[in-house]
């Protein structure tokens, strides 16, 4: 099965580092047209080295921005095709006990996780709907579908939250021609956050959690990219509403 994107008009958010970077890198391998967000001005340099047409800074979860930045990005590019939402993660959280969680906590993973998705695909959505096609794609997490490995509660709320999302925009938008799916990761090494949480783990808990996976190994960037991909593609044109667990294999 070949993916072939030439001429298409992506748009990657979390791109300048991990899971996101690697969408980047694969869609424009595939011939896209890439255009890579993030709030990391020196990771989007990185992001530019994988092969992003254009890179543009801003705050996912502001959504004026949003609007101004998306405006900009359908002037450049004529249009989106392809909407991959990568932003999210823990911000630097770390698992504390439910009652130590404080409101700006909660609010920031969900401004990170579920705010920034529905922001972009609010702000995507008319040009898609005028074409009449176009491809969504959010990063979930084993997180939204079970209780967090991170024990970091609003995460997995969050992700929970970015699971319906997903489902309820593929509902509505389904009737333009646009389909809209997500990719639930399993442990990916993929930033600093994960490796953080990987040696917290220490020997006898990393050996635990690989052992824990059917293929016996951690996930990769790429991994998901390849899902991400598939899910972008024609091939998946009559595919939405759908979480695609990339994960190994859970016992």
């Amino acid at each position: 099965m070949q993916l072939d994107f030439t001429g298409k008009r992506a748009v990657v958010t979390g791109a300048a580092q991990g899971i996101g970077r690697s969408i980047v890198a694969a869609l424009a391998d595939a011939g896209a047209r890439v255009v890579a967000l993030d709030l990391d001005p020196q990771g989007l340099l990185e992001a530019k080295a994988a092969g992003a047409e254009h890179t543009m800074t801003l705050d996912l979860s502001d959504r004026s921005q949003v609007q101004a930045r998306f405006a900009e990005i359908i002037e450049l590019l004529g249009g989106i095709d392809v909407l991959a939402l990568a932003a999210g993660g823990v911000r630097g959280q770390v698992a504390q006990p439910l009652e130590d969680v404080s409101e700006h906590d909660w609010h920031q993973l969900f401004a990170a996780n579920v705010d920034a998705a529905f922001w972009c695909a609010q702000a995507a959505a008319p040009g898609m709907k005028a074409q009449q096609d176009g491809r969504i794609v959010t990063i979930a997490s084993g997180a939204g579908l079970r209780p967090s490995l991170t024990g970091i509660q609003a995460y997995s709320s969050a992700k929970h939250a970015l699971v319906g999302l997903t489902k309820q925009l593929a509902l509505e938008l389904g009737p333009h021609g646009i389909t809209v799916n997500s990719v639930a990761p399993g442990f990916v090494l993929s930033n600093p956050a994960t490796q953080r949480q990987w040696e917290s783990y220490g020997e006898a808990g990393q050996k635990a959690l690989v052992d824990s996976i059917h293929l016996r190994r951690l996930g990769e960037p790429a991994d998901i990219a390849k899902a991400v991909l598939f899910l972008a593609s024609e091939h998946a044109s009559w595919i939405t509403g759908q979480i695609l667990s990339v994960d190994g294999g859970r016992a």
